[in-house]
């Protein structure tokens, strides 16, 4: 089953009413810059700006400099800031929607202190306030190595949520995607992280626009969502439960911030269009069938979903090559990849096919499996 074919849009499109939906973006790599895996990240520019241009053609928010982009697996603090300042002057140039991860990843991986720690996400905050967006106040790897209490989480988050410029989403990344972050909110143990991140939104209810959760976890999900203070979104970061997240039932609904609405941003668009003409069925039948590609690119490990993102990026036109920052096309399996090919093209999110096609053949040759290739 292939879903409906989206309408291009034309001009700027309305703005979408029922949900906020944010898709978090990839960077695309300069492919002639000598670099090297664990080095500072070479990006081509003028094609990373122009897939964010496309995001807001169809009436989608853009999540910048989070994970996707390649947080922590290729992309630095230094390249990240340039990032938010470049897509937030783009932003204002085309009046988009524009959310920018802030963390603590200047920090060296061990040894950093809670002073540390705070003193890097205010630095983080200050160049994404500057820059005229929303912070995402992503979660910490260096937090999480200090093997703090909920207490500390509180003062910290606190600490922070006083002083800010304008309501922020706090993120909430699961191990699935980040292994470093097990135990975040001071406890292994998801019901009492749980309880302190509903305590501080509690505390600072008017600093918080949204909480992410991006724990694969629905019914973890719309249990927090229906706890959460009046005003305070939900934002499903849910790569494998999100139709039915955003979709809601009679006691609310996820918005979205989701990396899979990177290479879906045409289907995403359309099906929430949908709702908003009240039409839920249409919603479904727009997004449900994305689903089982959007399970292929997150299976585990979940966070070389990237790899997945940026090779339908490239068969779709949006790019001229398959190359990442820190090498990280290699992270998946030719298997793998051409089966993302596959169920790409069964739910036409190839522009021109045939050029799809004639990439997909190019790069299986190269890797020697074109005789056991459909394409």
């Amino acid at each position: 089953m292939t879903a409906p074919e989206p309408a291009a849009p034309t001009g700027t499109p309305p703005p979408l009413r029922s949900r906020r939906v944010f898709a978090a973006a990839h960077v695309v790599a300069d492919p002639h810059a000598d670099t090297t895996p664990d080095g500072p990240a070479a990006l081509d520019w003028d094609a990373t700006l122009a897939f964010r241009r496309h995001l807001w053609a169809h009436g989608l928010g853009v999540a910048e400099a989070m994970d996707t982009a390649q947080r922590g697996m290729g992309l630095d603090w230094a390249g990240a800031a340039e990032l938010i300042r470049r897509s937030a002057a783009e932003a204002r140039a085309v009046g988009g929607r524009l959310a920018c991860g802030t963390g603590t990843d200047q920090l060296p991986s061990f040894g950093a202190s809670l002073a540390d720690v705070r003193a890097a996400y205010e630095e983080q905050l200050a160049v994404a306030e500057d820059a005229g967006a929303q912070p995402v106040l992503m979660a910490s790897r260096q937090l999480a190595a200090l093997g703090t209490g909920p207490d500390a989480y509180r003062d910290l988050y606190g600490h922070l949520l006083r002083q800010t410029t304008r309501p922020v989403i706090l993120h909430w990344l699961g191990p699935a995607f980040d292994p470093a972050l097990a135990g975040y909110w001071g406890s292994p143990d998801l019901d009492t992280a749980t309880e302190t991140l509903l305590g501080i939104v509690a505390d600072h209810p008017r600093a918080v626009d949204g909480v992410k959760i991006s724990l694969l976890d629905a019914d973890r999900e719309v249990g927090l969502r229906r706890r959460l203070p009046a005003g305070v979104r939900c934002y499903t970061g849910d790569d494998f439960h999100y139709p039915e997240l955003i979709a809601g039932d009679a006691h609310g609904f996820s918005d979205a911030l989701l990396g899979v609405f990177d290479p879906l941003a045409p289907l995403a668009a359309e099906a929430v269009r949908r709702l908003d003409d009240g039409d839920p069925a249409g919603f479904r039948a727009v997004l449900a069938p994305t689903v089982p590609l959007a399970r292929h690119l997150f299976q585990a490990p979940t966070r070389y979903y990237k790899t997945g993102v940026v090779l339908l990026a490239w068969l779709a036109g949006h790019q001229s090559h398959f190359t990442m920052a820190g090498g990280l096309q290699s992270a998946r399996s030719v298997p793998h990849l051409r089966r993302a090919h596959e169920l790409g093209a069964a739910l036409g999110l190839f522009p021109d096919p045939d050029l799809a096609a004639a990439r997909m053949r190019a790069f299986l040759a190269v890797h020697g499996a074109e005789e056991a290739s459909g394409t």
